[in-house]
């Protein structure tokens, strides 16, 4: 078993719809062979002028009221032992992940920090060892943590990450994706060339997520938990034109985080129905909230931040919008109602609101044949094969194109 990189010459051949996830009388068969459905999308640009406004409500009526139909929430939010539970998280060192690492380390679990800044997520475990030694009166021990380098701007440094992890043959029973980003800034791209919403906040948590899946399998009944957003219920995805290149849609920061978060969450419904039952692995997207004080969405011009600071009194602290992630990794009626999903062969994956109740995703992510798409795209601009998940969770070699398409 094992990930292996082939030289940049390699071509990745198109992948083909797969057929047999369900019988052919199911839903999502039916779904996923609407006659009209391929041809209504290639015409379609973007959101209706009806959904948009629907979602529009939805993200105001969040920003303003979340915390009161979250105020039966503890905070913090009280979680179950972990002290057998190995978690992997990204983004760990700053805003929500920062909060998320802390609850987790706290309550027992051995977490893998994934961090960009290894210093940072360094001078966290030596400043959280001083706390817990200074709280008790007995000798503490040290929290159960360790680093990882882990650059989502590099495709190349998720496969090593995966690579290292999985060679230590050692369970994964949490994977949490944190890490995202929020850029108004120009339009840019990272070193594979891909738009940086797009890599940050889609493709490189789930090229992480697959090639993890060896390691989440020996520490199954495990979860993979994306940190999704409300804003994914103003996205909309051009799947021949993830990217942002073709300039028939204009890019702006807004558009590309929404597409990318919305992408998030319909490649994670797709990955939740080819994950065999058996596997014990499931799928589970959360939206923290509106939330002030995170680094999402760092690059606001000064003046507009200073219009919305009278609207951060409404927002969450990050230690109140990590509550849903945590309830989301950690609380065992998730990986319950997982299951009923799956036995019910549901069109979409859990999705988690930010009062921890279970929700429902925008009407764009229900879209199987769009979702279908996103997922076999997904898995070309990584470089997967289409049978990457069947391989890796029997336990198979799978190969990883170094030359990732971005067109």
């Amino acid at each position: 078993m094992g990930i292996h990189l082939l030289p940049s010459s390699f071509t990745t051949t198109t992948l083909l719809l797969r057929t047999t996830l369900t019988k052919p009388n199911s839903a999502f068969h039916m779904a996923s062979t609407s006659q009209n459905g391929l041809s209504d999308q290639k015409q379609k640009q973007g959101l209706s002028f009806t959904d948009y406004l629907r979602g529009l409500s939805i993200l105001i009526y969040e920003s303003f009221f979340e915390k009161i139909t979250s105020r039966h929430l503890k905070n913090p939010l009280p979680l179950p032992p972990l002290s057998d539970l190995t978690i992997i998280l990204t983004g760990p060192t700053s805003g929500i992940g920062l909060e998320i690492a802390r609850n987790l380390t706290f309550s027992g679990a051995h977490l893998v920090m994934a961090a960009r800044n290894t210093k940072a997520a360094h001078d966290l475990i030596n400043q959280w060892n001083h706390e817990r030694s200074s709280e008790d009166d007995d000798e503490a021990k040290l929290l159960d943590i360790e680093v990882m380098k882990l650059d989502l701007l590099s495709l190349q440094s998720v496969v090593k990450f995966a690579q290292e992890w999985n060679s230590r043959s050692r369970p994964v029973n949490v994977l949490i994706n944190n890490a995202g980003i929020y850029s108004m800034k120009p339009q840019s791209f990272s070193e594979d060339k891909f738009e940086t919403h797009l890599q940050v906040n889609h493709l490189a948590p789930a090229l992480l997520s697959i090639l993890l899946l060896p390691s989440l399998k020996k520490g199954s009944p495990s979860r993979i938990v994306n940190n999704s957003s409300t804003g994914h219920f103003l996205g909309f995805v051009d799947v021949d034109d993830m990217n942002f290149t073709s300039r028939r849609r204009k890019f702006s920061g807004f558009k590309g985080y929404t597409s990318s978060k919305l992408a998030q969450v319909m490649f994670s419904s797709i990955l939740q129905k080819m994950l065999p039952g058996e596997s014990g692995i499931s799928v589970v997207c959360a939206s923290p909230g509106s939330v002030r004080y995170t680094n999402v969405a760092r690059d606001l011009p000064e003046m507009l931040q200073r219009v919305l600071q009278p609207l951060s009194f409404f927002l969450y602290t990050p230690k109140e919008g990590c509550r849903s992630v945590l309830y989301a990794a950690t609380y065992p009626q998730v990986q319950d109602y997982t299951k009923s999903l799956k036995a019910q062969n549901s069109l979409v994956c859990a999705y988690i609101n930010h009062d921890c109740s279970f929700g429902c995703v925008s009407k764009e992510a229900q879209n199987l044949e769009v979702s279908m798409k996103v997922w076999e795209k997904t898995l070309y601009m990584i470089g997967l094969p289409s049978d990457a998940v069947d391989k890796l969770l029997s336990g198979d070699t799978v190969e990883v194109s170094k030359k990732y398409k971005n067109e």
